[in-house]
This record gives C-alpha cells, sequence and structure tokens, in this order.
C-alpha cells in the first residue's frame, strides 16, 4: 500500500508512512473485508449485513490529508465522521486529543470499539450530527471532515482557531476538490486545493441555494 499508493501520491513525509505502519489499517475495516483493507478505493462500512451507506476513504487520501494538516503534539482536533475510527486514530497520533463525531449509532460504537482495542486512548468518540461542526469543545486547531461538502459552511469554519486548518473534500459530483483551509485572521482564510477526487457526501451536509435570478 505505501510503495503502490501512498508514495506516488507525493506523501514523503517520515512520520506519516511510519505512522500507517503503527496504525493497522486492517484492524478498522468490518471483518469481512479485512482482505480489501489495502485496496486503492473506499470500503464501504456495512457492518453485520447492515448496510450504512458509509464509507471508509481510499487510503491515499487519508494519508495525504494527514500529512498536509501538520498536526502538532499540542492541538486539538476535531473530525466529523468517526466511520471505522482509522483515521481519528491517524490524527490521535499526532495531536494532544481528537473529537470525533459520528451520526450513526452503529458506527459510532464500531469506530469506538476499534479505537479502544488499538490502545487509542486519546480520542473521544461522540453520537451526533457534525455537518456544521461541533462547537461543544471549539475552538479547534485542526477540523477533518471525512467526507465531501456541497459548500464549506460558515459555522464551520468559525469553529477553527487563528492558524487552524481544516480539510474537506468540497464540491458536487463530478467536480470536488480536497482543500486545506487555514484561518489566517478572525476575518480570513486561505484556501490551498490539493487534488480533484469523488467521495461519498457528508450525512446532512449545507447545500447551496437553489435560487437563481
Amino acid at each position: 500500500m505505501i510503495e503502490q499508493q501512498i508514495r506516488p501520491w507525493d506523501v514523503l513525509e517520515p512520520s506519516i508512512l511510519d505512522l500507517l505502519y503503527v496504525v493497522k489499517r486492517e484492524d478498522f475495516v468490518p471483518a469481512h473485508l479485512r482482505a480489501l483493507a489495502f485496496t486503492d478505493f473506499e470500503l464501504p462500512l456495512n457492518l453485520d449485513g447492515v448496510v450504512t451507506g458509509e464509507t471508509m476513504l481510499a487510503p491515499k487520501i487519508e494519508a495525504k490529508l494527514l500529512q498536509e494538516l501538520r498536526i502538532h503534539p499540542h492541538e486539538q482536533v476535531l473530525e466529523i465522521g468517526t466511520g471505522s475510527g482509522y483515521m481519528a486514530a491517524l490524527a490521535a497520533h499526532k495531536a494532544e486529543t481528537v473529537w470525533t463525531v459520528e451520526i450513526d449509532p452503529r458506527l459510532a460504537a464500531f469506530g469506538a470499539a476499534n479505537l479502544a482495542r488499538a490502545g487509542v486512548h486519546n480520542t473521544h468518540v461522540e453520537r451526533g450530527d457534525g455537518a456544521q461542526g461541533w462547537a461543544v469543545h471549539a475552538p479547534y486547531d485542526v477540523i477533518i471532515v471525512s467526507g465531501s461538502l456541497p459548500m464549506l459552511p460558515k459555522c464551520l469554519l468559525d469553529q477553527l482557531k487563528v492558524g487552524g486548518r481544516l480539510a474537506a473534500v468540497v464540491g458536487c459530483g463530478p467536480a470536488m476538490s480536497a482543500q486545506i483551509v487555514t484561518r489566517v485572521t478572525e476575518a480570513n482564510y486561505e484556501t490551498l486545493p490539493l487534488f480533484e477526487t469523488v467521495t461519498k457526501p457528508l450525512r446532512n451536509a449545507l447545500q447551496p441555494s437553489a435560487f437563481r435570478f
């Protein structure tokens, strides 16, 4: 996975590559998909025959976002969409604390169990709808949206500290862009486009107005 998928995407930061060996991706996928843990596509997060409708991002996308966020040991991270808990586990090895929010109760339990089994103790799984952020612990140094957004809601951007970074896939298929948005002042943000991709929309994501003059 690392040599054929991750490095070709210019994920070359040694600490990120080392982390991919430490956090075992195969321990975070549903048991019946364990053999597909390292494949280069999104995995469906179906549990015990129940279709959740959610997916796990492709490994290269997770690694690229993690590298570009440049998380520091003192930082507080919010992840929206716990899923399997894998991205939260990766972030937890870089950050002080990770708050990860999941709307689906089955996935919240699945992700929490995976994190506990992996010995990740600085991550807190909370049940709820994080489509417009999770204000209870704001502001955050880093926000990771594990699902695409047609547009970035202002209320989500407002939950970043100055100097904070947000990673999200923004747009509507087939034109979506993975971005890092940095809050440079109280009122200003800078956007760094990373790559084009298509991924499943975040549940209850804010939709742009359909009104036209």
